[in-house]
């Protein structure tokens, strides 16, 4: 309930900037073209995403035959979810990761890469697939096109005031022209960068709570936890670096489970995913509640 409430307090947070850099910018007039532009932009993502994601990794669906087991698991996770069984895909590349895609839950596909199916048991597995399934049950593809529609409107505002200050504008003649750059400058840097940290936060915030929720409909929230260690401990592999590189795109790394092109230097404000091992904590003590 807490990360719920924190998402919609970032996402009003996040619409209030939108509405004032707006107003401060362009007026009302300024503000409605931006937001339209941005939900324009957006809208091809929201509809299209899944075919662009599972295209880019050269992804196949899994028909049942080949794989039984995996298909009798998702639809039992589905089941207890509550929502349709999504499609099966895999996705031919060693980083053991998985991702859920797809604007809804009568839309959604899960991923699973050859690697994820080598290092981890079937245990595991289901608590990856359970996450998934909790992305797409919470809609936080959603809730993240959402997010991207108003902070891109946010970096156009910003964009339009730099370069109206830079070519004239609305200036008055006795205003400081010098003053006026440097103004925009501040503002061109400020609001984007203001935007992305909070864009993060609720991808953040969605993570915990996809923990979360697959946790309980898998019913073993160790199992999730299990299956993060492992998946932590191949990200932060020096040798498997440069594997990660050549295979994941950086477009789509916020997509999966564990981000595999984080390393320690990057800082958690911008980091789309959660530290792991704060997850792994909360799962344990999702466990120890569960036995009571």
């Amino acid at each position: 309930m807490a990360n719920q409430l924190k998402t919609v307090l970032l996402l009003g947070i996040l619409t209030g900037l939108f509405l004032a850099i707006g107003h401060l910018i362009g007026g009302k007039q300024g503000m409605i073209i931006a937001f339209f532009v941005a939900l324009a932009m957006n809208f091809f993502s929201y509809f299209f995403s899944d075919k662009v994601a599972l295209a880019m990794y050269g992804a196949r669906e899994i028909p049942y035959e080949e794989a039984p087991w995996l298909h009798q698991m998702v639809e039992d996770l589905a089941a207890r979810a509550g929502i349709p069984k999504p499609k099966i895909y895999l996705a031919p590349i060693h980083i053991p990761n998985a991702f859920a895609t797809g604007r809804d839950p009568n839309h959604a596909a899960v991923a699973v890469t050859s690697g994820i199916l080598q290092i981890l048991n079937r245990d595991e597995l289901r608590g990856v697939l359970a996450h998934e399934l909790g992305h797409i049950k919470n809609r936080d593809i959603l809730i993240s096109s959402i997010a991207a529609t108003i902070g891109g409107a946010i970096s156009m505002l910003a964009n339009m005031a730099y370069f109206s200050s830079i070519f004239g504008g609305d200036r008055e003649e006795n205003s400081n022209p010098v003053a006026h750059i440097i103004g925009a400058l501040i503002l061109f840097i400020v609001a984007p960068l203001a935007a992305t940290l909070i864009q993060m936060a609720i991808s953040r915030s969605r993570e915990f709570i996809a923990d979360e929720t697959g946790a309980k409909i898998s019913g073993c929230p160790l199992c999730l936890a299990n299956a993060l260690r492992k998946l932590e401990e191949i990200a932060h592999n020096p040798n498997l670096q440069s594997l990660a590189a050549q295979e994941v795109n950086p477009g789509t790394a916020h997509m999966m489970i564990v981000n595999p092109l984080k390393a320690d230097t990057i800082m958690k404000l911008f980091s789309t995913h959660p530290p792991t091992e704060e997850r792994v904590k909360r799962l344990e003590e999702m466990a120890r509640t569960l036995r009571y």
